[in-house]
Formats: structure tokens, C-alpha cells, sequence
């Protein structure tokens, strides 16, 4: 594809314009952060504030331990939370976003308000075609 081909607006630089999924590709970056089951949510509950690890259960209790713990750990792995452990007796744990992990607001603001008109859209589809 030659350069005057690309949507500026979707690829307003050369680190998108790419033949194949490439780590580096800020599409890719950002999909990448909010990849798995669950992480949406646990980003979603994050954004309010440093949360317990019970407060996260609670806000989410279907969520089994392990597939919480997991997710915690693979979030901090990325960059995008913090654990911070809190002195005193009983040592008490939280987790919060780190400055990267905040900066996926607007993604997940953007795509709930995709889902929302997409939803809406296929919806209208299936009814549209129903007649």
C-alpha cells in the first residue's frame, strides 16, 4: 500500500503503517492492554481509585480468586497497575493504576461508546431483516 493510500486518521504516522500485526503499532499497543477476560473491568474499577484486592471481589464476584489474581499480576506485569502494601497490622494491600494504566480512559470511554452504537446498529439489522 503506497503512503498516499493511508487514512491519515487512522494512521497518522509511519509506526501504523505496517503490512502485519507488529508489536510496536500503537494500535496494537493499546489493544494489547486491554486484551483478556475481565481486564476491561478491572481497569473500569480502577480508574475510581486504589482498590483492595476484597473491595475488587466484591465489585466483581463472579470473578474466581485465581483468574483475579492472575489478572492483577499480568496488569502489573504490563506497567498499567501498581501493588502498594501498606504497613501496619494487618498489612493491608491495594491496587491502583500506574500513570500508563490511566491513560486508557479515553480507550475504554471510546469503546463502550462504540459497543453501545454497534449494539444499536446490528440490532436495527436483525430487525430491519426480520420484516
Amino acid at each position: 500500500m503506497s503512503a498516499d493510500r493511508w487514512d491519515p486518521e487512522l494512521v497518522p504516522d509511519p509506526a501504523g503503517r505496517t503490512q502485519r500485526p507488529e508489536p510496536t503499532c500503537p494500535v496494537e499497543v493499546a489493544l494489547a492492554a486491554v486484551a483478556g477476560r475481565w481486564t476491561t473491568l478491572l481497569l473500569r474499577d480502577l480508574m475510581a481509585g486504589p482498590r483492595s484486592y476484597g473491595e475488587i471481589r466484591a465489585a466483581l464476584p463472579t470473578l474466581s480468586d485465581k483468574v483475579l489474581a492472575d489478572r492483577l499480576r499480568d496488569l502489573q506485569d504490563r506497567g498499567l497497575v501498581e501493588r502498594r502494601v501498606h504497613p501496619g497490622f494487618p498489612q493491608r494491600t491495594t491496587y491502583a493504576l500506574t500513570p500508563a494504566g490511566a491513560l486508557l480512559r479515553p480507550l475504554l470511554v471510546e469503546l463502550y461508546r462504540t459497543g453501545q452504537a454497534l449494539q444499536a446498529a446490528l440490532d436495527a439489522g436483525r430487525d430491519g431483516a426480520g420484516r
